[in-house]
Parts: structure tokens; sequence; C-alpha cells
């Protein structure tokens, strides 16, 4: 079992950068593979970043390879997403997602609550 809480979002103009955290609970954390996905408003909810286990592999989205940056911390059992250059279309709640497997092909099991992130033009 993970638990999984975000948090790092807000307002921020176009251009600006955010990094957004992921705490997560449990012993077995370093097993997981972790994503960040996210939702507009009447929007589905989109993969955005992925990364394995050991942090050796990363996969993004085409919309923010290049802006974006994942990364992992498994001794402190927190996931990051770094976003430079953000833009109005940007604007999700971001969720975190825990994959018991180790490449972040999913499924993903455990989520989080979410956390806004709003660019303004």
């Amino acid at each position: 079992q993970v638990q999984l809480v975000e948090s790092g979002g807000g307002l921020v103009q176009a251009g600006g950068s955010l990094r957004l955290s992921c705490a997560a609970s449990g012993r077995t954390f370093s097993s997981y593979a972790m994503g960040w996905f996210r939702q507009a408003p009447g929007k589905e909810r989109d993969f955005v970043a992925a990364i394995s286990w050991s942090g050796g592999n990363t996969y993004y989205a085409d919309s923010v390879k290049g802006r974006f940056t994942i990364s992992r911390d498994n001794a402190k059992n927190a996931v990051y997403l770094q976003m430079n250059s953000l833009k109005p279309e940007d604007t999700a709640v971001y969720y975190c997602a825990a994959d018991p497997g180790p490449w972040g092909t999913g499924p993903y099991d455990y989520w989080g609550q979410g956390t806004q992130v709003t660019v303004s033009s």
C-alpha cells in the first residue's frame, strides 16, 4: 500500500516555472515506478511523465518534452516534477501515481489527491 500527497502547485505566469513534489508513504516505494498525470477542466486525465523504480528511465508526453523533468529520491520517498517554460495549456490538476511494476507502463494502482497548477497568459 502506498499513500501519495502532492504539493507545490499554484498560480504562475506563462514562461514561469514550478516544481511539484509527491511524498509517498510505505517501505516499498523504491520498487514502484512513479508517474505524473494531469486533468484539465472538461478533459480526460492525461499522462505527463513517468520514471522507473531506479530513476534510470524516464518517459514524457510529447507536449511537455524538453520543458518538464521528472526525478525521484528513493531515500526520501519522493518524486518531483520540475516544470519550466509553462504555458496556459499546462493549466490542470496534477496527480502523482504509483505503478507497482518497475517501468511505469501501468497500471497505476495508487493516486494522490492532486494539486492545482494555473498558468496565466
